[in-house]
Parts: C-alpha cells; sequence; structure tokens
C-alpha cells in the first residue's frame, strides 16, 4: 500500500501536447526541471513521431498511474495505402510498395469497417513490449525479429476518408481500447485492402477524458488536482471520523465507505479532497493507495 509517501508537494496530474521528436521519457526527464520534483511520471508511452495528449503523474499522483494506464484513447493519422515499412509508420525505411491504385472508397470504409470490435492484434517490432525480458525495439535495432503472440485490443471506431490531393493518403480516427497500436492497425488495413500501407502524422487527442483541451506544453504545464487521476472511478464522500480510517489504512465495510459492486472506488474526505482508492476485500474494501494528507 505505501501510505507512508511525503505529503510535501507539488502533486497532482499535468497534461502535455507531446511535440513531434520527444519520447515520452524525454518529456518526464524535461518536467522534473520545470515542475520541481523528481517525482514524475507518465501513464502510457507515445511514440517519437506522434504528438498529442500525454497525461503526467507528480508526487503522489504517479502512485495512482495505474489508474490512469487502462483508459481508452482517441487517435487522429494518415494512412498511407501502397507502401510498407520496417516500423509501420513514416519513420521506418521501405519494404515493399503494390500498386493500390483499383482500390475503392468503398472498399477501403469496409475494410476498416472489419477491423473494429474485439480484434487479436500482432504488436509491432519497434515497440516498448517485452520478449524474454528483452523489448522489442531492443531487439529490432539488433537486427532480429521474433514471434509476437497476438493480443487482444478493442477498435470501438476505425473512421476513415480520402485526403483531398494526396491520392491513396487517408485520414483516421480511431477510438480504443488501451494497448491498441494505430501502425499495426493500418499495416492491417493495407493488407486487407490486397497491398500494404503505413501510418503518418499520429496524434492522440484523448486519454479517457483527458483531451487536447486540457493540455498544456513542456515548458509551462498546469497541474490540476490529485483527483482528477481517479475522475473515472466511482468516488464516494465519508465523514470526518471514517476519514480517519482511511488515512491509517483500515479495511473498511463496504457500508461506512457508502459505495457498492467491486469497485475500485476513489474515496474522498467531505472536504472533496482524495484519501485514497479502495478495491474489494472479503470484509468490504481494502485501501491500494493512500494518499497522506
Amino acid at each position: 500500500m505505501g501510505a507512508k509517501a511525503s505529503s510535501a508537494g507539488p502533486h497532482g496530474v499535468v497534461v502535455i501536447d507531446k511535440p513531434a521528436g520527444w519520447t515520452s521519457h524525454d518529456v518526464v526527464a524535461k518536467s522534473r526541471g520545470v515542475i520541481g520534483t523528481r517525482k514524475v511520471g507518465h501513464s502510457g508511452t507515445l511514440d517519437p513521431d506522434a504528438t498529442g495528449v500525454l497525461v503526467l503523474g507528480v508526487g503522489n499522483a504517479t502512485r495512482l498511474l495505474r489508474f490512469l494506464t487502462e483508459l481508452p484513447k482517441r487517435y487522429e493519422g494518415e494512412i498511407v495505402l501502397g507502401t510498407e515499412t520496417t516500423t509501420l509508420d513514416a519513420a521506418g525505411e521501405i519494404t515493399a510498395t503494390h500498386d493500390m491504385s483499383a482500390v475503392t472508397d468503398d472498399q477501403v470504409r469496409a475494410a476498416a469497417n472489419r477491423l473494429t470490435g474485439d480484434l487479436m492484434q500482432v504488436p509491432p517490432m519497434v515497440s516498448a513490449i517485452k520478449i524474454d525480458g528483452k523489448r522489442l525495439h531492443e531487439l529490432a535495432r539488433e537486427g532480429k525479429e521474433v514471434d509476437r503472440p497476438p493480443r487482444p485490443v478493442r477498435v470501438d471506431r476505425f473512421d476513415v476518408e480520402p485526403v483531398g490531393g494526396a491520392r491513396g493518403v487517408w485520414r483516421c480516427v480511431v477510438d480504443c481500447s488501451s494497448g491498441t497500436y494505430i501502425r499495426s492497425l493500418a499495416a492491417d488495413l493495407g493488407t486487407a485492402l490486397g497491398g500494404g500501407a503505413h501510418l503518418r502524422s499520429l496524434r492522440r487527442t484523448s486519454v479517457g477524458g483527458f483531451t487536447l483541451d486540457d493540455a498544456g506544453t513542456i515548458e509551462s504545464p498546469t497541474l490540476l488536482p490529485i483527483s482528477v487521476a481517479v475522475q473515472h472511478l466511482e468516488s464516494a464522500i465519508v465523514d470526518d471520523d471514517t476519514a480517519v480510517l482511511v488515512g491509517h489504512g483500515r479495511v473498511l465495510p463496504l457500508e461506512q465507505l457508502r459505495v457498492s459492486g467491486v469497485g475500485p472506488w476513489a474515496v474522498l474526505g467531505e472536504d472533496g479532497v482524495l484519501l485514497a482508492v479502495y478495491e474489494s476485500h472479503p470484509q468490504g474494501g481494502k485501501p491500494t493507495v493512500v494518499i497522506p494528507r
């Protein structure tokens, strides 16, 4: 549970509009200096060439990042039909070309529609996933390619529209589960159409309820309250006496927490300040994270 974390600030959530050319780790490293604390982490990697929403946890909010990691995402990008690359995006070297001039707009839309719902997706070689203890992108840099077991993902929306004046280029909007690779989705679309494709100009426009409207720059971040890290969870407001017990990490009956179901629950004091996150326990609810006050 680790309830002994420091209560000294700063603590909260920062949403960054990541520029192209920065790794997620670069953003974290720079933000540590700008915000003034070593305790900064991110809730999900965004490719260096991609831009858009990157959610950071600061201070005690770093302990809540796992509740942000699984949030659904929305992306916008462009898919280039007819060209495959080593990385499945514009950063890679061209490995194959296809004449896809005969592919119709209706065929592209129909193929995209078939790539929605629950899917089994093979992650790209250039990714941070570990196979036998080694990250795939490290193996790729060594010139190795290994079998990658497909992983379950969900694509709720895969809208495509042709880009005017750019034959074979399609703008896409994708709503998907965490862990979905849009590069792989683009490549799968090309394969489904009898050729190949790669992705370019990827931009993440939302992570759960966090959107570009919430995002600041790396140089001028806005620190949001720590409670927004778990704003998507069912919340429970407890009285002052119960708040003391929560602060001590006590297992409590669900009736005392004023919650039902299976959790997790964001437990707040009467002043609206986040106290803890509780999860189901045979005796009621057990805190998995307690926020020092």
